[in-house]
C-alpha cells in the first residue's frame, strides 16, 4: 500500500495528474496506522513495556527501515524474558 501512495504522491506532485486510487490508499494507509499504534499501545500496556520502549516501537513504525531495527530489538528482549 506504501508504494501505491508513494506512486500516487508523485504523480500528483510532480507530474500534476490526481489519481483517484492514491486518494483511497491515504485514507486506508492512514487508518491501518491508527490500528498500528493502537495494538502497539495494547500490547505495551500488556507486557508492561516501559514508555519509552512503546515510543520507540511506535516509531519504529513511522521512520523508514528504523522499524527493522526495532523489531530485531524488542524480539530478543521478549526471547531473553521467556
Amino acid at each position: 500500500m506504501l508504494l501505491i501512495l508513494c506512486v500516487g504522491m508523485v504523480l500528483k506532485y510532480i507530474v500534476g495528474v490526481t489519481w483517484w486510487p492514491s486518494l483511497i490508499v491515504a485514507q486506508v494507509h492512514g487508518f491501518l496506522y491508527m490500528v498500528y499504534l493502537v495494538a502497539t499501545m495494547n500490547l505495551g500496556m500488556k507486557a508492561r513495556w516501559s514508555w519509552p520502549r512503546m515510543l520507540g516501537v511506535m516509531l519504529g513504525g513511522t521512520v523508514p527501515f528504523l522499524s527493522f531495527y526495532v523489531e530485531r530489538r524488542v524480539t530478543r528482549s521478549v526471547h531473553a524474558t521467556v
